[in-house]
C-alpha cells in the first residue's frame, strides 16, 4: 500500500470550488474529452435532483433548505504557489460551460432576479481576463462562447472542438422547465447545493498516488456482471449454465467493442437498461417534491437488484431452472442484439435505417426504449424492424415538429411523454402500432404551421443547420443526385472533408435595405428567418457574402453543390428538367428569384414550409403490406 504523508478532505460547493479561484492543469490532465452522453448524463441528474425540492410557491431563501447533490471527487495539489487538478478537470470544465450557458440564458430574465455569474467563469485584473481553469490554447473559445460571438471549429485542438461540441449539446439538452421563473432558484442551487468533495494533496507524487488509486483499485462488478452472476445461479446443469453464459460472454464482448468505437463506455450496461425499461417499466417517479424513485429510475441505477426483486412477475422461478435459461438465451439475447444493431444503425448511414441515424444525431437516446417496447419474442426478423423502423419514423417527425415550435429536446423535458407512448405500444400488432403512432402524430399541439414563424436565435443554430441538411438531401435526391446527409452536417476539422455551415442570403447590410425596413431591428429579425438561410461550404460566405444578391445568386448556382441552393438561379431551371419535373409532381413552389425582396422571403420561408410537411409526413407511419 502506497504511503501518503497528509491529504485534506472537505465537501465543497460549486460556489467554493469555483469564485474567484485558479487552477492549472497538470500535463497528465490536459484534454477536455467529455461526450454527448456525459453531458446528457450530467443535465439530466442536475434538472431532476432540482426538481425533486422545487415548489412554484417557494421563496429564494426557501431554497437553501433543498437537498444537497454530490457531483463526486476533484483532486488538487499545491506546487509552486498554483493550485493544479489532478483529478476532475472534465467536471470542472463541464460545469463552466453549463454556467456560461446559464449566464446567457439570464439576458431575458427579470433584471431583478439575474444571479451574477461572472466570477464563477472568469476573473478580471486591470482590465484582463482569466478564467477559472487557466489551460493554454482554451483562452479564445472559452472568451468566444462568454461573449456569444462565434469560434471556427476548423484546424483547432481536441479539447477545443469537444468544447464547443459540448456548449451545443447543452443548448439542445437544457430542459425547458428551467428556463422560466425556477431559473435563478436552479442556479442558486447549483451553485451552493451542488457539492464535490476536495482533496488536496501536498506533494505531485502524493496527488498520482491518490488519482492512481482512485482510479485503479477496488474494482466493483457492474450491474450487467452482478445479474449475469444472479442469473446463471439459479440455472442448474453444467451444461445449460456453459451455454447460457456463452451467450452471455458473445453480447457483452460485442457490445464492448461497440463502446470502444463510440469511446462510450458501458454499452453492456445501457444495453440491459434500455431492454428492461422497455419491457418491463411499468411505474416512474412524479416530479414532485419527496418523490421516490420507481421501476424506470431503478433500473438505470440497479437494474441487477430490481430483476431479482421482481423475479416472479418475470416468470423467473427458483424451482424451475429452465425460466432461467431462457430469460439469458431469449430475452437477453435477442432484446440486447436489437439494441446492438440499433446502436450501429445509428452510427452509419444506411437508406434502410435512416430515421436511426437522424435520431441519433438530434441525441435522441430514448428512442432505442421507445423502439423495443412493441417487439414481441414471437415476432419474426421481417415484424420487428418493420416496428422499429415506425417508432424510428415517429421520433423523426416528431423531432421536427418539436424543432420547428421552438420546442426543447432535452432528455427531462420529453421523458415522462416518451415513457406514457412506451407503455401504451408495449407488445402492439405493427399494425395496430402504425395506427397508435400515426394519432400521436395527429393529436399532437406542434405543427409545421409554425414554420411561418420559424428563424435562427442563438440556441438553435444546429437544429436549422439539421433541418436545411435534410431538405437540401431530399430536394438533391428528387433532382436525381446522390446525396449524402453525413457531409451536409459534418463537423469534422479533417483535411480534405468539406463543412457546410447555416448562411444567410442577405449580407448583413442594412444600408441596403432600409426601404423596407424602419430599423436595424427590424432588418435583423427579417434577416434570420428560416426562409432566408442555406447551407452553404464553408469559405464561401467568406468569399461572397458581403456581396448584394444579385451578384451572389450566380455564385449559388457555379459553387454550391447543393439544389436547394442553386434553386434560387433561373438558370437552373433552365438547365434541369428533372428538377422542374420533379418539383410539379410534389406541387412545390419553387421559382428562381432574380432579385430577394422581402417579398421573395416570403414566397422561400412557404416554400420550406411546404418542404417540412413532406418529408415528414405522417404517412410514412404506415405498415407496408405483405
Amino acid at each position: 500500500m502506497s504511503q501518503i504523508a497528509r491529504i485534506d478532505a472537505n465537501a465543497k460547493s460549486v460556489s467554493d470550488l469555483l469564485k474567484d479561484k485558479k487552477y492549472q492543469i497538470d500535463y497528465y490532465q490536459r484534454e477536455y474529452r467529455w461526450e454527448t452522453e456525459h453531458v446528457q448524463e450530467l443535465i439530466t441528474d442536475l434538472s431532476e435532483r432540482f426538481l425533486a425540492e422545487y415548489d412554484e410557491g417557494d421563496s429564494r431563501e426557501r431554497g437553501a433548505e433543498y437537498a444537497h447533490y454530490f457531483l463526486g471527487p476533484i483532486i488538487l495539489n499545491n506546487k509552486n504557489g498554483e493550485v493544479y487538478v489532478v483529478d476532475g478537470q472534465q467536471r470542472l470544465t463541464s460545469l463552466t460551460l453549463l454556467l456560461i450557458y446559464l449566464h446567457h440564458l439570464q439576458n431575458e430574465a427579470d433584471g431583478s432576479q439575474r444571479v451574477k455569474l461572472d466570477d464563477y467563469v472568469f476573473s478580471e485584473v486591470r482590465g484582463t481576463k482569466s478564467f477559472n481553469l487557466q489551460v493554454p490554447g482554451r483562452e479564445a473559445v472559452m472568451d468566444a462562447l462568454y461573449k456569444g460571438s462565434g469560434l471556427d471549429a476548423n484546424g483547432q485542438s481536441e479539447s477545443v472542438q469537444n468544447i464547443l461540441g459540448r456548449y451545443a449539446d447543452i443548448e439542445q439538452l437544457f430542459p425547458e422547465e428551467l428556463t422560466g421563473r425556477s431559473l435563478p432558484f436552479f442556479i442558486d442551487w447549483l451553485l451552493y447545493n451542488v457539492d464535490l468533495v476536495e482533496i488536496v494533496a501536498f506533494s505531485e507524487e502524493e496527488a498520482y498516488t491518490i488519482f492512481e488509486t482512485m482510479n485503479d483499485r477496488g474494482l466493483r462488478l457492474s450491474m450487467a456482471a452482478m445479474l449475469k452472476g444472479y442469473l446463471l445461479s439459479h440455472i442448474t446443469g453444467e451444461a445449460d449454465k456453459a451455454r447460457a453464459n456463452d451467450v452471455w460472454k458473445e453480447r457483452v464482448l460485442a457490445l464492448v467493442e461497440l463502446g470502444r468505437n463510440l469511446s462510450v463506455k458501458e454499452q453492456d450496461i445501457e444495453a440491459c437498461k434500455v431492454w428492461l425499461r422497455a419491457k418491463h417499466a411499468k411505474t416512474i417517479r412524479e416530479r414532485k417534491k419527496d418523490a421516490t424513485d420507481q421501476d424506470f429510475e431503478v433500473m438505470g441505477s440497479a437494474f441487477h437488484r430490481w430483476v431479482r426483486d421482481h423475479a416472479l412477475e418475470l416468470g423467473l422461478d427458483e424451482s424451475k431452472s429452465p425460466s432461467y435459461l431462457d430469460f439469458i438465451q431469449r430475452d437477453f439475447e435477442r432484446y440486447t442484439r436489437y439494441y446492438l444493431e440499433m446502436r450501429r444503425a445509428a452510427e452509419t448511414f444506411d437508406a434502410k435505417n435512416t430515421s436511426i441515424y437522424y435520431n441519433a444525431h438530434n441525441n435522441l437516446t430514448l428512442q432505442y426504449v421507445l423502439a423495443l417496447a412493441p417487439i414481441r419474442l414471437d415476432d419474426d426478423e421481417r415484424t420487428a424492424w418493420a416496428k422499429i423502423r415506425l417508432v424510428a419514423d415517429f421520433t423523426d417527425i416528431y423531432v421536427a415538429r418539436r424543432m420547428v415550435n421552438f420546442r426543447t429536446l432535452s432528455y427531462s423535458s420529453i421523458l415522462y411523454t416518451m415513457f406514457n407512448l412506451m407503455q401504451s405500444i408495449r407488445d402492439l400488432s405493427a399494425r395496430d402500432l402504425a395506427v397508435k403512432l400515426r394519432r400521436e402524430i395527429d393529436e399532437m399541439p406542434e405543427s409545421f404551421d409554425a414554420v411561418d414563424s420559424y428563424y435562427l436565435h442563438g440556441g438553435n443554430r444546429s437544429q436549422i443547420h439539421y433541418l436545411l441538411a435534410r431538405m437540401t438531401k431530399f430536394i438533391d435526391e428528387g433532382n436525381g443526385m446522390q446525396s449524402d446527409f453525413p457531409k451536409y452536417v459534418n463537423r469534422s476539422t479533417q483535411k480534405g472533408l468539406k463543412r457546410y455551415e447555416v448562411e444567410h442570403i442577405w449580407a448583413d447590410r442594412y444600408d441596403r435595405h432600409t426601404r423596407e425596413f424602419t430599423s436595424q431591428e427590424e432588418f435583423r429579425r427579417a434577416r434570420n428567418r428560416f426562409g432566408g438561410l442555406l447551407l452553404l461550404p464553408r469559405g464561401f460566405n467568406q468569399s461572397f457574402g458581403d456581396l448584394p444578391y444579385e451578384e451572389k445568386v450566380g455564385k449559388y448556382y457555379g459553387q454550391s453543390e447543393n439544389t436547394l441552393a442553386k434553386s434560387l438561379s433561373a438558370e437552373w431551371y433552365e438547365r434541369n428538367p428533372c428538377f422542374v419535373r420533379f418539383v410539379e409532381e410534389q406541387s412545390l413552389p419553387f421559382q428562381p428569384m432574380e432579385h430577394f425582396t422581402l417579398e421573395a422571403l416570403d414566397a422561400r420561408q412557404e416554400l420550406y414550409g411546404q418542404l417540412c410537411r413532406i418529408i415528414w409526413s405522417p404517412e410514412r407511419l404506415a405498415v407496408e403490406e405483405e
